[in-house]
């Protein structure tokens, strides 16, 4: 047993508490990780506040990149030393979902309560969403890492573990756009910048960000949107048809909003779809007419971390990172001390960010 620093939730919406608490050593499949950086995501802070409820105390945090320092038994492939980025996507390789090619919906079930994190008193500790990542080790399942070269630095990588390729996922996997095709991206934060990257690389003919903020659809225009359009106005989809000449071929909505959700169908050209990235809270519903989508060929479509296979698109996005074909420094807003978790995340809420990152010294 390892005692590390971690950030835990004791109560839902209130600051989390960086203490002491307890990592055994990895097990049959399982490999330890000392991380060098992880990821603020928007779903840590929803689980925080209480949006998906869930076990408490818990450390959350999934999107993060370091070492492997421990391997367990019938680990194949990685050692010791290598530089991994870690995800969410613990897949078990043999259920109906696995079988189809689809790990990220992986039907076999884990239980947070009893992985490797306790209190330093041997209490409960739930390792949220497989990771427990703000922390500064973790043990995961062999099935939830890649590697990568040492030459990429761990801020960058860590950004791939969950922003990068559900944005860019949902672009090439779920709505498999083609060139010459148009997408709108509603949202333009860390998720729907990625989105807006992943149009570009497939080659879209116009990409449309939608978001709240003038200063954030500059930013967009940086990572390849071509026209920008403020979800302030009247009616934006409008707009957007205007920018594009026509309906999208596909909406990926990136933000949990139920706004966004409500009006994303709109934005439709005849057999387009929209894609379901950002997750409202639990019970939130949004409405649209069936028979609209159903006279038109048009369709609605949940997209879970880009419908990735992290073995198959991590590599490639680390390529196209090294290329300099894929923005990951840019997308990084600060940098943070795990101390300082409480603040970056306060940052975060702000929505002006991108991504903060929480740095490990290893000094």
């Amino acid at each position: 047993m390892t005692t590390i620093k971690a950030a835990v939730c004791h109560e839902f919406g209130q600051p989390l508490v960086v203490e002491d608490v307890t990592l055994r050593a990895p097990q049959m499949g399982e490999i330890e990780v000392t991380l060098d950086a992880v990821a603020i995501c928007h779903s840590d802070i929803s689980f925080a506040e209480g949006g998906w409820g869930g076990s408490l105390p818990a450390v959350y945090g999934h999107e993060a990149a370091g070492r492997i320092s421990g391997v367990g038994g019938g680990v194949t492939g990685l050692a010791e030393g290598d530089a991994v980025v870690v995800t969410l996507i613990r897949a078990c390789g043999a259920c109906p979902t696995c079988s189809e090619g689809k790990p990220v919906i992986c039907s076999t079930p884990y239980d947070g309560d009893k992985g490797p994190l306790t209190t330093t008193d041997g209490g409960k500790l739930h390792q949220a969403m497989a990771c427990g990542a703000f922390a500064e080790k973790v043990v995961v399942d062999q099935s939830q890492v890649v590697k990568i070269s040492d030459d990429i630095p761990k801020e960058a990588a860590s950004l791939i573990a969950c922003g990068v390729i559900t944005g860019v996922g949902a672009v090439v996997n779920a709505a498999q756009i083609r060139a010459g095709q148009d997408v709108v991206v509603i949202g333009a934060g860390g998720v729907g910048l990625n989105a807006i990257q992943g149009a570009r690389i497939a080659g879209a003919r116009r990409i449309v960000a939608v978001d709240m903020s003038e200063e954030k659809l500059e930013i967009a225009k940086e990572f390849g949107a071509t026209d920008g359009v403020l979800a302030t106005e009247k009616k934006p989809f409008v707009k957007a048809m205007r920018a594009m000449g026509r309906g999208a071929d596909a909406v990926i909505v990136t933000v949990g909003a139920i706004p966004a959700y409500d009006e994303a169908p709109r934005y439709l050209a005849p057999g387009g779809k929209v894609i379901m990235v950002g997750m409202p809270h639990s019970g939130a519903k949004s409405t649209y007419e069936p028979v609209v989508l159903a006279a038109i060929g048009q369709g609605m479509q949940g997209s879970k971390m880009g419908d990735v296979v992290i073995k198959r698109d991590i590599p490639w996005m680390v390529d196209l990172y090294k290329q300099g074909r894929l923005k990951l420094d840019e997308l990084i807003s600060g940098r943070w001390t795990l101390d300082q978790i409480n603040e970056a995340i306060a940052d975060t809420k702000t929505g002006s960010a991108k991504r903060n990152v929480i740095l490990f010294d290893r000094n």
